[in-house]
């Protein structure tokens, strides 16, 4: 949903169709631009991302709920992420997480 004057975007992301992207996680995705794209993802426990994310461009997320681990650390909620360009990662959960990610646009 946009604004009268189209420069604002907002969405209820639960409403947002989630999409099983690898076992036992599901993606929404959310507004993209010209700059950046919006995310989504629910983690079931013990779910595991299929292969190691690697970033052309800057990516953040922020753990919106449950626990992730990812290169070797623990993040509960409010633990919010920034990956550089050509970093790598694979995110797992042992209890079940959601977070909420931004990846940046290399235009």
């Amino acid at each position: 949903m946009t604004d009268e004057n189209s420069d604002v975007w907002v969405v209820q992301v639960d409403e947002v169709e989630a999409v099983e992207v690898a076992p036992g996680i599901r993606r929404r995705r959310l507004s993209t631009t010209e700059w950046a794209s919006g995310w989504l993802y629910d983690f079931a426990p013990g779910a595991e991302w299929p292969e190691v994310d690697v970033h052309e461009g800057e990516e953040r997320y922020y753990v919106v709920s449950g626990e992730f681990v990812d290169r070797g650390r623990r993040l509960g909620p409010g633990s919010y992420v920034v990956f550089a360009p050509g970093s790598r990662h694979q995110p797992r959960t042992d209890t079940g997480a959601r977070m909420l990610g931004i990846s940046i646009l290399n235009r």
